[in-house]
């Protein structure tokens, strides 16, 4: 048993003041003060001085002997001798919660509470040199506090934001009534509604726009310069539905429904007054650029944007709309700058992203997947160079703005990628009935699909006649499992955790291809199985479900398992910017703790069941 002791006739901690750096230069009367806080021990060879998770719960000094530090779980272990410290402030933050402290020999300690170690590098900020983790430590509260109160924020319902009941008036109602009403109100904008029925919006913008500066006869009906089809939202959805959607669509108003009774309007300053470093203020300024230098100069915000979310403990599955919703912001104001250089387009198009953007799961490090696809019209003579120009114009912008261009070239300015219609239900045709490695490949890139910007009806049908040739098609969901089971978790025969081995991040695990992707997978199959249009993964795997493509409990499994590795590759990242680093998906498992370490190899044998599931359905399928 360890014996302790808080008093002694020359106290042990006075040689090591004088020897180690920290300390030497404290004036005497602080030093003396310490020692008579300092708890001692005095412990037996093989003690364990602190068990994993417990590191960070105090500062040691070690005054006479050896103790081990290690890490179990990575097979990890430093010694440290006379003089040298553990613990809070001295041990690297990413190690306080995996790794724990045992007696080599027969030691003696002294021990340091947090708080007095916090009191210490306030008075002296010199130390904090030495003591590395107390200034990260210290730093939280304030950070998670802010963070929190932007949480709370966007996760409270969008009726809190209404301040006053609607402002409306009837479809009939003149222009020049209408603008008196609204400055006798002092309000931006008015709803227009006839018999309880939500027929239309006006804004200050539309009197500016189409009747000053047109000189439009004011005595007609105001329903004549209306914005007809309105985005709207329930009065019991969480804010970030209302900042997505105004982010998405460029939208500054938006009326607030409770069931069909309309019960006011938010607007961009209702929003940004309450959260600032908001997607939908983030959008706004992204629109308001006309160069691309500008809209470079805006990109570094999505990093600061994902950190604050991170801070903030908000789920993956928002923080994924939240940030992909941004990269669509600055994809449309791209393609409306392309516009602008190269006159309008000779015929109609649609820009549209794939992959994780597609599927609203993209974090700040991401690169990009996209296409076009252009109306059956579409000539190479009279219309190839133009598109050519266009799609170019567009990826080496978003190249510019961070998101690089894709390794595999499937974006739209690879003449492959941007064709019409029919050529795109002639691909999809080909890879269904033909599902060759490289055809494979591709589906899972192209199946993953979400118009961005133009005629939405280009898309609408060719995925539904994509989804009559893969619903019950047995065989290519065969080819696709077979294709999916590339990417298995890293579990090892006796379900330990397997690292890397080799390449530029050794040791590590990648969270994307080795944890997200088997999941992402999972649910494109469950998706096509059942003819499920859903891009998203949450979505699709909740659909399947229903569809009884998977069962309810192994939906949810796979959903629980996809936030919480989505979380860990967003925290992950937001640490590494915090530190200026280039965020990725490589993580370190000294990064977690040993509950979390559970928690992951939990998360990877749900993925690992089920894949084993769908593998045996379909066995007979390839063959």
């Amino acid at each position: 048993m360890p014996s302790t002791s808080t008093s002694a006739q020359t106290h042990p901690l006075t040689a090591l003041w004088a020897q180690h750096p920290a300390w030497q230069n404290l004036p005497v009367k602080t030093l003396k003060s310490l020692e008579a806080q300092a708890q001692l021990q005095s412990v037996s060879a093989d003690t364990v001085l602190l068990a994993q998770g417990q590191l960070g719960s105090r500062l040691g000094l070690v005054l006479h002997g050896e103790v081990q530090l290690q890490d179990p779980d990575l097979g990890l272990s430093v010694r440290l001798g006379r003089g040298q410290m553990l613990g809070y402030g001295a041990t690297p933050q990413q190690q306080l919660r995996a790794w724990q402290a045992t007696a080599l020999t027969d030691c003696e300690l002294a021990w340091l509470a947090p708080e007095l170690l916090q009191s210490l590098c306030t008075k002296h900020p010199a130390l904090l040199y030495f003591f590395p983790s107390v200034m990260q430590q210290s730093a939280q509260p304030d950070t998670r506090q802010t963070a929190a109160k932007a949480l709370n924020q966007i996760s409270a319902p969008v009726r809190t934001l209404v301040q006053r009941r609607p402002i409306s008036l009837t479809p009939d109602t003149s222009i020049q009534a209408t603008a008196q009403l609204m400055r006798e109100h002092g309000v931006s904008s008015v709803l227009l509604v006839e018999h309880g029925q939500l027929l239309g919006l006006v804004t200050d913008r539309d009197l500016r726009n189409k009747v000053v500066a047109n000189a439009l006869d004011v005595n007609q009906p105001v329903v004549n310069i209306a914005s007809r089809s309105l985005q709207t939202v329930q009065a019991n959805s969480p804010t970030f539905e209302a900042l997505l959607l105004m982010a998405r669509h460029h939208i500054h108003h938006l009326p607030v429904l409770d069931g069909s009774e309309l019960i006011g309007m938010v607007t961009t300053t209702n929003l940004t007054e309450q959260h600032r470093a908001s997607p939908v203020h983030l959008a706004s300024d992204i629109y308001q650029q006309t160069t691309l230098e500008g809209l470079q100069t805006l990109t570094a915000r999505v990093k600061q944007l994902q950190q604050q979310l991170v801070d903030a403990d908000a789920n993956a599955y928002s923080t994924g709309h939240i940030i992909t919703a941004i990269t669509d912001a600055l994809t449309v104001r791209l393609i409306q700058l392309a516009e602008q250089a190269l006159g309008p387009p000779p015929l109609p198009y649609l820009w549209v992203a794939a992959g994780s953007q597609a599927r609203n799961e993209q974090t700040a490090k991401s690169d990009q997947d996209n296409c076009l696809i252009l109306d059956d019209g579409f000539d190479e003579a009279s219309h190839g160079d133009y598109f050519k120009q266009f799609s170019q114009k567009v990826c080496d912008g978003l190249a510019a703005c961070g998101y690089i261009h894709c390794p595999g070239e499937m974006m739209a300015m690879t003449d492959t990628w941007r064709q019409p219609r029919r050529v795109w239900a002639e691909y999809f045709h080909k890879w269904v009935n033909q599902p060759k490695p490289r055809a494979l490949m591709l589906t899972c890139v192209f199946f993953d699909l979400r118009g961005i910007h133009g005629q939405t009806e280009l898309l609408e049908t060719l995925r539904q006649d994509v989804l009559t040739l893969t619903r019950g098609n047995s065989l290519f969901l065969a080819h696709m499992v077979s294709n999916a089971l590339k990417h298995r978790p890293p579990l090892g025969l006796f379900g330990n955790i397997t690292l890397s081995k080799g390449g530029d991040h050794p040791h590590t695990i990648d969270l994307k291809h080795s944890g997200i992707v088997p999941i992402v997978d999972l649910a494109r199959i469950y998706a096509l199985a059942a003819g499920v249009s859903a891009a998203n993964t949450h979505d699709r795997l909740a659909l399947s479900a229903n569809a009884g493509q998977v069962s309810e409990q192994s939906a949810r499994d796979l959903r629980d398992a996809l936030e919480f590795l989505g979380k860990l590759r967003l925290a992950h990242q937001a640490r590494q910017t915090a530190q200026g680093q280039a965020p990725d998906n490589f993580l370190a498992l000294e990064e977690l703790s040993n509950f979390e370490r559970s928690q992951l190899k939990e998360a990877f044998g749900v993925v690992q069941t089920l894949q084993e599931v769908l593998s045996k359905r379909y066995a007979g399928g390839r063959f």
